[in-house]
């Protein structure tokens, strides 16, 4: 029997981001805004590397400076290529911002970003991680941070 394998063409404008934790490629898809773009996902393949991974090809859209944090948030360890003309314009190890600006939600239902409507801000820390809203000084853990991330 003969080994089938599944080829992934290349993108000729976009964003390539490899060596993603197993599972991590759902998560980057709903937190950033693809509708206009098209997008593959390799789910749990095999990595020289990293034993497993996922990768995540968004073709046709520019990501925004907020799009890449999140990313940089869920991707950690990473690689992010920026696509132009076929050819890699930026290459980027992916690792956590100093900063978060309208990415998390805050976890304190009193924070006045949750009552008023105002743009959250947290400054982060990465080892280990975690991130202290800059308004009422709430500090969130790693898996509080993932699941307070902004959808879309």
């Amino acid at each position: 029997m003969s080994e089938k394998k599944i080829h992934i063409s290349p993108i000729k404008n976009g964003t390539a981001i490899d060596h993603l934790p197993v599972g991590t490629s759902l998560k980057i898809l709903e937190a950033i805004n693809v509708n206009d773009a098209t997008c593959t996902a390799a789910m749990n393949v095999e990595s020289k590397k990293m034993g497993r991974k996922d990768i995540l090809f968004i073709e046709g859209k520019e990501l925004n400076e907020t799009e890449m944090d999140k990313i940089r948030i869920l991707g950690k360890n990473g690689t992010m290529n920026i696509i132009k003309d076929s050819k890699i314009s930026k290459k980027e190890s992916i690792d956590y911002p100093n900063e978060a600006k309208g990415i998390l939600t805050c976890a304190n239902e009193k924070c006045i970003t949750n009552k008023e409507g105002l743009i959250t801000k947290f400054s982060l820390k990465k080892n280990p991680l975690s991130a202290k809203c800059f308004y009422c000084e709430k500090s969130m853990d790693k898996k509080e941070i993932m699941n307070s991330i902004k959808k879309g």
